[in-house]
């Protein structure tokens, strides 16, 4: 009927009951990827109470929040993921300038580049000029993955393997939970510890460095790769947010420019959020 109200996505609408109320961490500029919603891999419970502690001018959502791949498979889609969705509109609403920069997991949204969703910005790729005046080029980072770029089936056969390494990670991860121990990355763990991937790494970071010496801007900031990290390449700083499927991570820019890799893991595990948290307050 011409008119009637029409009825939202339940992402869009208000919870139930309203959020806690909390100290929260301010910064200047947020950057997080691969969150892989709709995946049980995705530390959603982790993911929504890092949204929710943090206030910033900017958030950029640095490809594969959504993971299309999986969803293509199977349906899954359980309600914290609706709330991750609804905190970050929230966020938009609110007067955060959220930008999202598709990966290859979500590779469908690229095809809606320069557009506007719910005060969300679509974009394949942007500079960011940090408060000390420095540009930084963002993107995803699979242009960059000649696996992904070259060997399509390749990628899809690895990502079927990944899968299968994150499964027995939440499996290690419920029995750690039954004995009252705190969350660890068994993918994570091994990754680093498996020499081609390793080197797989190192060539990615260093091909990225080299692409951001090109656009002739001071440092560049990507996911992709789920291994955060803050490294020089000459005059490049490289920078990769990490992920929300093995270790927890996100890239903060402070007040100054200042520029810290957050393993919201191990400060939720040790206790140190809510320190962090009134700390932050109290020097506002």
């Amino acid at each position: 009927m011409i008119g009637a109200r029409q009825r939202l996505p339940s992402w869009f609408e208000e919870p139930a009951e309203p959020e806690p109320r909390r100290e929260r961490l301010r910064f200047r500029t947020v950057w997080i990827s691969d969150t892989h919603l709709g995946t049980p891999g995705c530390n959603a419970e982790l993911l929504l109470d890092f949204l929710r502690s943090i206030d910033c001018e900017t958030l950029y959502l640095v490809g594969d929040i959504v993971d299309g791949w999986q969803l293509r498979k199977g349906w899954y889609w359980p309600p914290l993921h609706n709330e991750i969705v609804r905190c970050i509109l929230k966020q938009a609403k609110n007067g955060t300038r959220v930008v999202y920069l598709p990966g290859n997991h979500d590779e469908a949204f690229r095809d809606y580049a320069g557009l506007n969703f719910g005060g969300i910005e679509l974009l394949p790729d942007i500079i960011h000029i940090t408060a000390d005046g420095r540009r930084l080029l963002i993107l995803h980072g699979d242009i960059f993955d000649g696996v992904v770029l070259y060997a399509r089936w390749l990628a899809f056969l690895g990502d079927s393997a990944y899968e299968l390494l994150l499964k027995s990670n939440r499996l290690v991860n419920a029995v750690r939970r039954r004995f009252g121990m705190p969350y660890w990355s068994l993918a994570a763990h091994l990754k680093k510890r498996v020499k081609n991937a390793v080197q797989f790494i190192c060539s990615f970071e260093e091909a990225v460095a080299h692409a951001a010496a090109e656009a002739k801007v001071d440092g560049v900031v990507c996911g992709h790769i789920h291994s955060a990290e803050i490294r020089q390449f000459g005059a490049i700083t490289y920078y990769n947010d990490g992920d929300w499927v093995e270790s927890c991570t996100a890239l903060v820019e402070h007040a100054d420019g200042k520029m810290e890799i957050l393993d919201w893991a191990s400060r939720v595990r040790e206790g140190e959020r809510p320190r962090a948290a009134a700390a932050a307050s109290a020097a506002s």
